[in-house]
């Protein structure tokens, strides 16, 4: 019978003492009893196992740079080891994602770590962060009760920050986070923007919020990315100084016409179905600076998409148009 597990087969003796990763990605192991580590590891892959407790040779791999720990059975005990190993402390990478944490792990040893992610635990507090080290760049806490952004001041190498699917009502303590590329706050209780003064950002996510306004972007001029759907926006504002911008999701709002993107000149995808717009009459005019360089728009289940020439007018006003709402054209 096949139970969907994977048969754990070792390296030959004569490459096992050389290898440098070592995958054991769903093999449903409860220990690592019958797994040879070998001392010249740099990356060590237990995702999707059945693992509880740390195996205490893991702390022998002084060369490892990278552990993913993910979709395991680890509970804050079962990861308080690690502040500790110090023979362990050159690791870069370290994956809690999809455990049983109910707090930030202690990983103060780790003093060149640059990814940590504890996405998909129980964890409701950012404390704890402020003993990460600074020279982290991607920090994800998706999907947990985090209920305050906090302890992330002293990351001024951050480029990404996913803190998407929590319970965070206000944007704060985001000013010094000077190098800050990505900013995922999806799926939170957010009602008004508040970036901080940054405007190094290139990508942003406030989808399933619920902001009223898109005031807060103007300065925001290397934005290229922003995705705001599924919120109470009725108006289309503050967009005309984003002259980067490639990529607008304002899909699922309460909008009743298109605005302030005139002079955009390097959209190339437009999301804004699921609205209340009317009328593509003056759409041309519209989205003028962007009219050859748009692919993608999606109108459906607005009143206008409703007109028998819809398709036709958006192919008319869009040159190099490749997809209208599922729509995919040669």
């Amino acid at each position: 019978m096949d139970t969907g597990e994977q048969t754990l087969e070792q390296p030959p003796p004569e490459d096992t003492a050389a290898m440098t990763a070592l995958d054991l990605t769903s093999y449903q192991l409860h220990d690592l009893d019958s797994v040879e580590l070998p001392p010249s590891l740099t990356e060590l892959d237990l995702t999707a196992n059945r693992l509880s407790k740390l195996d205490p040779r893991i702390s022998l791999l002084k060369h490892l740079k990278k552990l993913s720990l993910r979709q395991n059975l680890f509970d804050d005990s079962g990861v308080q080891p690690l502040s500790h190993w110090n023979n362990f402390s050159e690791l870069e990478e370290l994956i809690l994602r999809d455990n049983k944490l109910m707090n930030i792990p202690d990983v103060s040893i780790f003093k060149n770590l640059i990814v940590f992610d504890v996405s998909f635990n129980e964890i409701s507090s950012l404390s704890g962060l402020s003993k990460v080290c600074n020279t982290l760049k991607e920090l994800y806490v998706s999907k947990n009760e985090i209920t305050k952004i906090e302890e992330i001041e002293h990351f001024h190498e951050l480029q990404i920050l996913e803190l998407g699917s929590n319970r965070l009502r206000v944007m704060e303590n985001l000013e010094t986070l000077v190098n800050l590329q990505e900013l995922w706050l999806g799926r939170n209780r957010i009602k008004s923007v508040n970036l901080c003064g940054l405007k190094c950002i290139k990508k942003i996510s406030l989808q399933s919020n619920r902001l009223t306004s898109m005031k807060g972007f103007e300065e925001c001029v290397a934005l290229e990315e922003l995705y705001l759907s599924h919120n109470g926006i009725s108006k289309m504002e503050g967009l005309s100084a984003l002259v980067n911008l490639r990529v607008l999701d304002v899909s699922s709002n309460k909008l009743t016409s298109v605005d302030d993107i005139e002079k955009l000149t390097r959209l190339e995808d437009l999301w804004l179905n699921d609205n209340q717009i009317a009328s593509l009459e003056d759409m041309s005019e519209k989205v003028y600076g962007s009219r050859e360089m748009l692919t993608t728009i999606y109108l459906e289940h607005n009143p206008c998409a409703n007109s028998p020439t819809y398709t036709t007018t958006l192919k008319q006003i869009f040159s190099n148009i490749q997809q209208i709402d599922s729509q995919v054209f040669a």
